[in-house]
């Protein structure tokens, strides 16, 4: 679907009128930068039981399953670079216009981008850690010992799992920084998710409800898209230059 000029401008305008506006980003942010995303047709989930390689179960059960499946998955995420939304936004962030991002995304790719304050709710792919006594690994390490042996282990007896969030487990601390912040905010620009996984997405109806503007972005329908001020269905690169275009010429990137 194209992109309508008057709901590019609009967004524009609502984000050079802004004073606390924050960012929330999901898949479709990074999947032009070679990321898959997971939910949509022929996404990850398409190709697995996340219950399987996914869960926190899953990872104590089966240990092999996972690093077969997520380390080499880790490895393209590290090598990945960011992509004119990522840019954009650390843009934004860099001349006032947006306090930071909350994203889904562990792929680290807005810290790459030069975004300062980044709330990584669902984890990253930085390092990991033991389960038994919490020994920190950074990935490299953790990559080395399933190259090697087929699961990466502490000498202690753990398991190291990565620095992300599995099913089964709790949000990172990140996420009740990005619950007070959001509380404050006077725009939520929402970018690549579909915002049916949850508690991520009861920032949207919150922030809304508390009077915030809501400019949502992504190729598909959300469950939000009506409480949204602004909703720009397209191609999310194709968006990040029409708005980085559109703010130029009132003189705010």
């Amino acid at each position: 679907m194209a992109l309508e000029g008057h709901a590019i401008e609009r967004a524009a305008r609502l984000l050079s009128e802004a004073r606390a506006a924050w960012a929330l980003t999901g898949a479709g942010v990074s999947t032009a930068s070679g990321i898959p995303d997971f939910r949509s047709p022929g996404g990850l989930w398409d190709l697995c039981d996340p219950e399987e390689v996914s869960s926190i179960g899953g990872f104590r059960r089966k240990p092999e399953a996972f690093y077969s499946f997520w380390m080499w998955r880790f490895r393209h995420m590290e090598q990945a670079r960011p992509n004119a939304v990522h840019f954009l936004l650390a843009k934004l962030e860099g001349q006032g216009r947006m306090c930071g991002v909350i994203t889904q995304n562990i792929d680290g790719l807005h810290r790459r981008a030069g975004s300062r304050t980044v709330f990584e709710v669902h984890g990253h792919v930085r390092s990991g850690a033991c389960l038994l006594c919490r020994g920190a690994y950074p990935m490299a390490e953790i990559v080395h010992q399933t190259e090697t042996q087929g699961i990466a282990q502490c000498p202690c007896g753990g398991l190291i799992k990565p620095d992300v969030v599995l099913f089964g487990e709790d949000l990172r601390p990140d996420f009740g920084r990005a619950w007070e912040e959001t509380a404050r905010a006077d725009l939520l620009f929402v970018l690549g998710t579909s915002l049916t996984v949850w508690p991520v997405a009861g920032i949207v109806p919150r922030a809304s409800a508390l009077g915030a503007t809501v400019i949502i972005a992504n190729r598909e329908p959300t469950p939000y898209d009506a409480q949204a001020d602004v909703v720009l269905r397209g191609d999310l690169v194709e968006t990040a230059r029409l708005l980085g275009a559109a703010l130029t010429v009132n003189g705010d990137a």
